[in-house]
């Protein structure tokens, strides 16, 4: 058996951890997936705004945020307006969205407090660690050090 690689390895984290969420919105009798959190999150928090703006303050790429827009009016949980450039849609919440988000509320603050469970157990914070790798990520890219690590392997043989 091989050992599993950093890729996969992380891939069944988010599998593990999404999962569990999606199950709870399941168990709780919601349609709603764990990506849109982020969207709702920034929409209570901010208002209606561009799916340029929400992919800006939420950190997902342009192209996945308007995915993730899509699917979420989709089920009845984000209204998409035009904006005052015809190629701008406004994302909004629906009243559906703002009905469900005290359970939102709830399913969040529950996740979060397993989420700690976790850490404790591992004696760290995982999202300290996940955004301290991503701050040196910034900083020198995976594909730099792909290039220095080829560069130290041939240098070697």
């Amino acid at each position: 058996m091989y050992a599993p690689t950093l890729g996969t390895l992380l891939r069944r984290l988010i599998e593990a951890l999404d999962g569990a969420v999606e199950q709870s919105y399941v168990d709780a009798g919601l349609d709603y997936r764990p990506r849109y959190t982020p969207v709702v999150r920034a929409l209570l928090d901010q208002g209606p705004m561009t799916i340029r703006a929400l992919s800006r303050c939420t950190g997902v790429t342009h192209s996945a945020m308007g995915q993730t827009v899509n699917e979420m009016a989709a089920h009845g949980l984000a209204s998409l307006t035009v904006g005052e450039d015809a190629r701008e849609r406004i994302v909004a919440l629906t009243p559906y969205a703002e009905n469900i988000c005290p359970q939102l509320q709830r399913l969040w603050a529950t996740t979060e407090a397993a989420a700690r469970t976790l850490d404790d157990e591992l004696g760290l914070s995982l999202p300290g660690v996940i955004e301290q790798t991503l701050k040196l990520l910034n900083e020198t890219p995976f594909s730099d050090r792909l290039r220095r690590a080829a560069s130290s392997s041939s240098a070697l043989q």
